[in-house]
Formats: structure tokens, sequence, C-alpha cells
């Protein structure tokens, strides 16, 4: 074990202090390089790489500038959300795709699949898979920190922009402002065999402390950010988990991504179901927690919830009927065979602090 990781302090600790640093326990705990944590990526080359990625994900991957990214949706035929991917066009020559490593090998055999049936259309278009680890560096301190390991002004990297560049004297990292916190941050894409080295400088200013999963799920809850297999799976699509921004206008109006049919019709007659943030009194909201409306008749269910400890109240998240998904709604929950008031409430249910550059 690093000599470093010792002595950490209690990482759930953190959860109660959201306006420090955060360094994501995945990548610090893991204790060593060769894990893979968090995340999956893959680069996609190829004169066709736009053609391939557009159709696989909702995103209009066509319209990004170099170095810039976004979130989008890999999609099903039914409409449901295989998983949600970061996709950056870098300013290099190919397509830096991200993606919960839950889905890893799902995602990886889709985007094989479609590879090799474009291959054999005569595209050009060939996947690479990194060996790298993740860091995520989230916080109010976050840039004063990195800065002290960049040559690069991080003034001038926008919320979803990255950058490839030496970190602390670590070669080939590719940073990404962005992360799963709602907090200004980064993601680091580090060669894994050099990970816990960059941990352990990060590690070493004072005001940077290691985050454990709950404390990162508390805050992607307060940013109201879903969760892979909790908010949103192959069975929820874009327009019933409120998530449509993520379509661009273009892919639209030509309806070429899997599902489009499926979603583009939801959005014209409305879902039955959306997903609705919630605040309630009482005994902690769980997933699976059952949301009843004013008849005392199930209206839905929590699908993530926990203590806010910013805001010193429970919340969730879950999916209602549409006529009872309106802010301001009171309905009830049901804990341990008791109900309990509980009221729909606008997302983020913490302002986010996505830093823009000037």
């Amino acid at each position: 074990m690093p000599a470093s990781f010792q002595e950490l302090p209690d990482p759930e600790k953190v959860s109660t202090e959201v306006q420090q640093m955060w360094v994501l326990t995945e990548v610090i705990r893991a204790r060593q390089a060769a894990a893979r944590i968090g995340r999956f990526d893959t680069q996609v080359y190829g004169r066709d790489r736009i053609k391939f990625m557009e159709s696989l994900v909702v995103g209009d991957i066509g319209e990004l500038k170099p170095g810039q990214g976004t979130l989008t949706l890999l999609t099903n035929e039914r409409g449901g959300i295989v998983d949600d991917l970061i996709v950056t066009n870098t300013s290099a020559d190919h397509l830096y795709v991200v993606s919960n490593a839950s889905c890893a090998n799902k995602d990886l055999a889709v985007m094989r699949d479609r590879a090799a049936e474009l291959q054999a259309a005569g595209s050009d278009v060939h996947l690479e898979v990194s060996d790298n680890a993740l860091l995520a560096l989230q916080g109010p301190s976050m840039a004063r920190v990195l800065q002290a390991g960049l040559s690069d002004d991080l003034a001038k990297l926008s919320f979803m922009h990255s950058v490839t560049t030496t970190v602390f004297g670590v070669p080939g990292c590719q940073i990404t402002r962005c992360g799963y916190t709602g907090e200004d941050g980064v993601e680091i894409s580090v060669p894994a065999g050099r990970a816990v080295e960059l941990a352990e400088r990060l590690l070493g200013f004072p005001e940077v402390w290691p985050a454990g999963l709950a404390a990162r799920d508390s805050l992607r809850l307060e940013a109201g950010l879903c969760l892979y297999g909790n908010d949103i799976d192959e069975t929820t699509t874009p327009a019933e988990a409120g998530l449509m921004w993520t379509l661009g206008k273009r892919r639209r109006v030509a309806m070429d991504f899997p599902g489009a049919a499926v979603i583009m019709a939801q959005v014209k007659e409305k879902p039955k179901r959306r997903r609705v943030g919630l605040t309630s009194v009482g005994p902690p909201i769980r997933p699976h927690t059952a949301i009843l409306g004013p008849e005392g008749t199930s209206v839905g269910m929590v699908t993530s919830g926990s203590p806010s400890p910013s805001l010193g109240k429970n919340i969730a998240m879950g999916y209602v009927e549409t006529a009872h998904s309106r802010a301001g709604t009171a309905l009830t929950v049901e804990v341990r065979k008791k109900q309990h008031p509980a009221l729909v409430t606008k997302m983020p249910f913490v302002p986010t602090q996505y830093y823009v550059a000037k």
C-alpha cells in the first residue's frame, strides 16, 4: 500500500463537507495502478468515425469542435438507454468515448458489432480500447490545486472541454472539465501504471480529501444527475428521463439514431411517466420506495434517494405518472409500511457550479 494512503481521513466524512475537495475513491481506494476504475474509455478512429458514432447515439457529434465533448445516450431500437456516454472530439484524429465501467462489456459489444457492419460496407472506422485509469478531482479548490501541476492555463478550459497534457510530471493525461458532482471539477484519464503516483501528488494538498461512493452518490443526487442502473436503464427513454436536451436538433429532424421513432412519438404525445425530484420529511427515502398519489394509490417508484448533507433534508428522484409530475405536487412515500409527505421538487436540488471560460 502506498504510504500516503495508510492514514487517510474517514472518506465518508467528506459527504458532510461539500465545500471541500473530493478525489473519488473508486480510484483512490483501488491502491493499485493497474486497476480499471469507475469508467471505461475507447478511441474511435477513421474518416467515418462521426458517421459511426451518430449511428449509435442521440447527440450531434458532428457539431463538436476540437477538444469539445458532450454527454450523450447510447440507445436501443425500443428507445431505451443502453448507457450514458461522454463523447469528445479530440484535437487529434479520433473520438474519445467514456462509458460506465459496469456497462463496458455491452457497450463495447454494441460498438464492435456496428463497426464491423460499417467496415463490411466500405466505411473507414476502427476502435482502440485504452488501458487507462480515471481520477476525478472535484470541488471549489480544484482549479488552484491542479494548476500547480500544469503548464496549460486551466482558466481557458470550459465545462465539457478537454486537453491532453502532462499533469504533475505524468505525460499523456487527458483532462476533461466535467464530473458527476455538480461542482467545478475534472476527470483525468491517466496511464494506469502511474495513477497511484498522480493520486498521491494530489493528496499531498491539504484541501484534497478522498470521497467514498456514498459521498459521490449524495453529490450527484443533489445535482439531479442520473445513476445508470437506478434512474435510467434499457427500459427508460430520454423523454421519460427528462434527458431530451441530449438530442441534437439535427438528429431530431433526421431521426437516424436507434429508437428515434419511439422517442419522438413520446415527445409528441407526452410520455406516461416522468422522472422527478422529491423532498420529504421523516426517514430517508430509498430506491424502490412506493410513491402514492392523493387517493393513496401507487403513482410511481423512487429510483435514488438519501439524506442531503447540503440541505439537511431527504431528497430523492423517481418516476411518477405524468399527471403527478409538476413541481409543487404533494405526494406520499411509503417507508416501512408508514406513509410520509413528499413534494415534487425541481432539480438540481443544489445549484451546479459548472465553469465557463471568460
